[in-house]
């Protein structure tokens, strides 16, 4: 992908936004640590992130075609993905033989979110794209 498309001056907008959205992000993983919900529960259902892909969704035509447009993907595929391992979880915590599953299942959901939000940012302060999803 070429990060050229637009200079670098130009992306003090859309990289703030960026900037905000992890922000947020980070916000509801400190919630679900701090509070009495999950990582990932907060991560999925508290306002912070609910407002974050929001903004991911409303502001991503502003960046397609830059190395911002892999942050935006990154922090879209987060939010989705728990999401689905959130029901998947709920599944097996209604099963007797899944409890065990799902509470492993839980706190590594919550481990994988918080990586994910440290990883994105780091790298968008560094100035480079992320990947690997």
């Amino acid at each position: 992908m070429r990060q050229d498309l637009i200079p670098a001056a130009n992306m003090d907008g859309p990289r703030a936004w960026c900037h905000v959205i992890y922000g947020l992000h980070a916000l509801a993983v400190i919630v679900g640590v701090t509070g009495a919900a999950t990582v990932a529960g907060a991560f999925v259902f508290g306002v912070p992130s609910l407002l974050a892909v929001i903004l991911n969704y409303v502001k991503r035509d502003e960046v397609r075609g830059t190395w911002l447009e892999s942050h935006f993907r990154w922090q879209i595929r987060t939010f989705w993905f728990t999401l689905v391992w959130l029901l998947v979880y709920y599944l097996l915590i209604f099963t007797l033989i899944g409890i065990p599953v799902a509470f492993v299942l839980i706190v590594i959901l919550g481990v994988w979110v918080a990586y994910r939000v440290i990883r994105g940012w780091l790298a968008l302060g560094e100035g480079r794209s992320v990947g690997g999803d």
